[in-house]
């Protein structure tokens, strides 16, 4: 009797939810042709990617390209990542970056996805595309970041081409540099002068391209690819490839990116610090702020002089950014708007350097 009882049970069950359909209403068939057409366009506009700086505006086109056709988040970031560290007129990321002191162009990089998992490569040297050889480490390794030579040795094997990357600008722009050996990073100093030649010292000194992306099913993604700062010495690495640092990504909650001076964001897990307080029930734009105040309340005069941002999306798709100086520019990217370039507020709206 019992087992004729589970029986019925099971089958009444099974009748119900074999009549759910489409939204959970009631239905006798399979969903019509014009009410899957519409559930598809409305995942898809749902879709959204956003990115650091003025740059991140081509980035996002390059991963709307995916995400438009219903594709992975984390594919989008990958290829979007991939357009700055092809730009030669991009002097703060990938084959254009300005390089250490010592004349080596050395890259980090990190990617992540929505479950944890997430690969890094740090002063890297020699391959074009380190946001690649991230997922690489992310996908193909039990590691999470593999840096300098042993970053090199596995891009090799892993197919990817060995090429000089220091650029004839990048080279002149080094000895010039090399006459006064002055290191001294400048606050936003890469967007003012994008796309200029042959600027010396503070000029092209950073920044980081970051991303977020969330694609039509609800996956959210993240990229953050940087030269890292010009002149640095030999061996620094930044927030960029550190995980939680630079880019943090929970699926059930948010991601958030970074950009400026890594060492302070470093020194406050800046990223991760961020999607916590969005757990927490921040809003992207409120856990952008509380992140900043931290590094200002710590280093209040020295924040005076550097410039630190972050850039944030929760996985409803609503965005926030916020910097300690004016001039941080964030893009936006989705069904509506396809270059949409939007200024951070921030701490300071007049700089101090």
């Amino acid at each position: 009797m019992t087992d004729r009882r589970r029986f019925l049970k099971g089958s009444l069950l099974g009748v119900s939810a074999s009549m759910l359909g489409w939204g959970g209403k009631l239905a006798a068939g399979p969903m019509p042709q014009g009410a899957a057409d519409a559930s598809h366009a409305a995942k898809a506009s749902a879709a959204r990617v956003v990115s650091t700086w003025d740059f991140g505006v081509a980035a996002n086109q390059a991963a709307w390209a995916i995400l438009g056709k219903g594709g992975h988040a984390l594919d989008a970031v990958e290829a979007g990542a991939q357009v700055p560290e092809s730009d030669l007129r991009n002097h703060s990321v990938g084959k254009g970056g300005y390089p250490d002191r010592d004349g080596h162009v050395t890259l980090d990089a990190s990617i992540m996805d929505a479950d944890g998992s997430c690969g890094a490569v740090a002063a890297l040297e020699h391959i074009e595309h380190p946001i690649s050889v991230a997922r690489r480490v992310m996908e193909r390794t039990p590691h999470v970041l593999l840096v300098g030579e042993g970053a090199l040795q596995f891009a090799l094997e892993q197919g990817f081409r060995k090429q000089d990357l220091l650029t004839p600008e990048a080279e002149q722009a080094w000895h010039e540099w090399l006459k006064t050996a002055k290191y001294q990073p400048s606050i936003n100093s890469e967007v003012h002068d994008y796309g200029r030649t042959g600027l010396p010292g503070g000029a092209h000194n950073h920044d980081t391209i970051g991303m977020l992306a969330i694609d039509a099913h609800g996956r959210m993604s993240g990229a953050c690819t940087t030269s890292g700062m010009a002149w640095k010495m030999r061996g620094r690495v930044g927030d960029s490839p550190i995980i939680g640092a630079g880019l943090y990504v929970d699926g059930e909650v948010g991601g958030a990116t970074s950009t400026g001076v890594g060492e302070e964001v470093i020194r406050n897990a800046g990223s991760f610090l961020v999607v916590e307080l969005m757990r927490q029930g921040r809003s992207p734009q409120e856990a952008c702020k509380e992140a900043v105040m931290r590094i200002v309340k710590k280093r209040r005069e020295a924040s005076k002089t550097l410039q630190v941002g972050f850039l944030a999306m929760n996985r409803n798709g609503e965005v926030g950014a916020y910097a300690i100086q004016h001039g941080f520019t964030y893009a936006v990217c989705d069904a509506q708007k396809q270059d949409a370039l939007i200024p951070s507020q921030s701490v300071y709206t007049t700089s101090y350097s």
